[in-house]
């Protein structure tokens, strides 16, 4: 007559295997979620800084109050509005760059995928903050004045920014930053292997 099997020995004190890996799995979600946040907040807050530059930075058109609400510009052919939105592109772009840099130093070395697709995520969200600071720095006093309407008045309009395309420099440049540097790891961790082939 056969023995009956032994039922296996549970993974950990009290937990069958599958319950082990559930929970396992569970952890490490929850950690590819800590790191997603994280790498988000941290470029977002570049973010902040880049709206504070480029409200500091970019000309502002100037135009003539003629009645309430009215406003007209001071020379139709400024240039101020096309360099609000070149320095709004370089700004992304750098911002896009050091977060790529700082992203793949603190995190993306660290923990892989996740890291990255914060570090892409929060690109875009850094650019959308970046915007809506640089086009609320003196929106109000702006639109304050305009509704009192003393013709006469010169202002200076608020940044607006011209086009979205340029809301994608951010993440792009961010994650070819991030990944021109993995990349380039990559390839010397493989010529490396290569030459100690005999």
């Amino acid at each position: 007559m056969a023995e009956p099997s032994q039922p296996p020995l549970p993974a950990g004190p009290g937990l069958s295997p599958r319950v082990g890996r559930l929970a396992g799995v569970a952890r490490s979600l929850a950690t590819a979620l800590a790191i997603l946040v994280t790498v988000i907040a941290g470029t977002a807050l570049l973010g902040v800084a880049a709206g504070f530059g480029w409200a500091a930075v970019a000309p502002r058109a100037l135009v003539v109050v003629v009645g309430p609400g009215s406003p007209y510009p001071v020379n139709t052919e400024t240039s101020a509005f096309i360099a609000a939105d070149g320095w709004f592109t370089l700004l992304t772009v750098t911002g896009g760059i050091v977060s790529g840099l700082l992203g793949y130093a603190l995190a993306v070395r660290r923990h892989g995928a996740p890291a990255m697709a914060g570090i892409l995520a929060g690109g875009a969200a850094a650019a959308l903050i970046a915007k809506w600071i640089g086009q609320q720095s003196g929106a109000a006093a702006y639109h304050h004045v305009l509704a009192v309407g003393r013709p006469g008045v010169v202002l200076q309009a608020p940044l607006i920014l011209g086009g979205r395309g340029a809301l994608a420099f951010w993440p792009l440049a961010a994650g070819l930053v991030a990944g021109g540097v993995e990349a380039v790891i990559l390839l010397r961790e493989r010529r490396g292997r290569a030459a100690a082939r005999p």
